[in-house]
């Protein structure tokens, strides 16, 4: 049977185009809907349960507390399978019966005690990225000691993650300030420990990551934390989320702040703010 050229040609032309169309449908289904960032912090005093936490997948950011037993032996394996890592910096709390820790940040510190105190524990992580705060409910609610931080991280290529043990910190607020890279938290998993609590933190994590594009979670080295990670993150893609590092998602933010008037960015930040959650601590 012969075929007529024109309708042959025009058949290869609307072929191709619908092949082109197809595939571009189905790369941009494939990409990822929202960024998600999880923080695993408290880590370097129990070697089983942080082991535990070290094989989370390489994308889980990892924060360890200064001079802490098993810090180098856990770090050596979790550099070597491409964590970021961060100093879980310990900062004094409202409540001054909390335990800190070495390497504490306290309001009775003069300027050159605490920045010689943070460049101590800046220096006992090796492979450091990034900074957040353990506790620091009083800390970060001061403008001179996150000044005296910052002027720290400047120094450095270190990028710093507000952890919002309360709603008066400054740190964030502090950061943009003096040009340090950060953002915040906008979840903590495990403030109630057991499964179906941090289950639904979960949830709350993807689903503000959805609605603004990006969300931060911190938990802890429990085992129902880790479990519930364990279940939880092969699972995102299908849900249209990707899990990267804490250094990836800030560049991702703020390539996603530039592209917005201020106007739009004020109104995000704000609406953010509303959907954080606090733990005085």
């Amino acid at each position: 049977m012969l075929i007529n050229k024109n309708k042959f040609f025009k058949l290869i032309v609307l072929s191709s185009l619908f092949l082109v169309l197809w595939g571009s449908s189905s790369w941009a289904s494939s990409k990822p809907k929202a960024y998600i960032a999880i923080i695993i912090d408290d880590l370097g005093y129990k070697y089983k349960q942080d082991s535990r936490a070290v094989k989370l997948p390489s994308q889980v950011t990892l924060s360890f507390l200064p001079f802490t037993p098993h810090v180098d032996s856990l770090i050596s394996v979790a550099h070597s399978q491409g964590h970021d890592i961060m100093l879980h910096l310990p900062m004094q709390a409202l409540m001054e019966k909390l335990y800190l820790g070495p390497g504490a940040l306290t309001s009775n510190m003069t300027e050159q005690e605490f920045k010689q105190s943070v460049k101590k524990s800046i220096a006992s992580i090796p492979y450091l990225k990034g900074v957040n705060n353990h506790m620091g409910s009083l800390m970060t609610s001061k403008h001179k000691p996150m000044k005296w931080l910052m002027q720290e991280l400047i120094k450095t290529n270190l990028y710093f993650v507000d952890s919002r043990t309360t709603r008066e910190t400054v740190a964030e607020k502090t950061a943009n300030e003096f040009n340090v890279s950060n953002t915040r938290r906008n979840v903590f998993l495990d403030h109630e420990i057991n499964y179906l609590a941090i289950e639904f933190q979960f949830n709350q994590l993807i689903k503000q990551a959805k609605k603004y594009g990006s969300a931060v979670a911190i938990g802890h080295p429990h085992g129902a934390t880790l479990r519930v990670l364990e279940e939880r993150i092969p699972q995102l893609k299908a849900q249209g989320i990707e899990l990267v590092p804490v250094s990836q998602l800030i560049k991702t933010q703020y390539l996603a702040k530039r592209k917005q008037t201020p106007r739009n960015i004020s109104q995000v930040e704000q609406s953010a703010k509303k959907k954080v959650q606090t733990v005085p601590l």
